[in-house]
């Protein structure tokens, strides 16, 4: 984990993670945003939203995109801008390339007639973030979450 001065935003910082992409982390990542969060005047709601948008992200990461046994990693940003009451997070992996921005919302009532359990992340994560942006570069999936505060 390291901390860095918010890109030369006044009023930002930003931490940065590295982690393997393996849900043993998922904790670590938990921790890391609490961390990066610590000292912001954040509603409870809000808060709760933004993790489970990283949560629901890193799990599809975890999940997909190194198939076949591939190891992988995983490096998260959090940048908290106190001026804008605005936080911005972006995660990248070397991973299969993947536009969850470009993926179909799901039937929900096919889903829940047929119980279906999975399937809702990347929905709701697009629907409680303010941005939801992805885009491939240098070989990495680059995805772009901010939500105001």
């Amino acid at each position: 984990m390291r901390k860095t001065d918010g890109g030369g935003i006044p009023g930002a910082e930003s931490m940065e993670l590295r982690f393997k992409a393996e849900l043993a982390q998922m904790d670590r990542v938990r921790a890391f945003l609490e961390q990066s969060l610590r000292g912001l005047m954040i509603a409870e709601e809000e808060y709760y939203q933004i993790e489970l948008a990283i949560h629901e992200v890193c799990i599809n990461i975890i999940r997909y995109a190194y198939p076949g046994n591939r190891s992988g990693e995983i490096r998260m940003k959090i940048s908290a801008d106190k001026r804008k009451s605005e936080v911005k997070i972006e995660i990248r992996d070397t991973g299969i390339p993947f536009n969850p921005s470009a993926a179909d919302p799901p039937d929900l009532d096919a889903k829940i007639r047929r119980g279906d359990r999975g399937g809702y992340g990347i929905f709701l994560s697009r629907r409680i973030m303010d941005v939801f942006d992805y885009r491939r570069e240098d070989g990495e999936n680059v995805l772009r979450l901010s939500k105001k505060i």
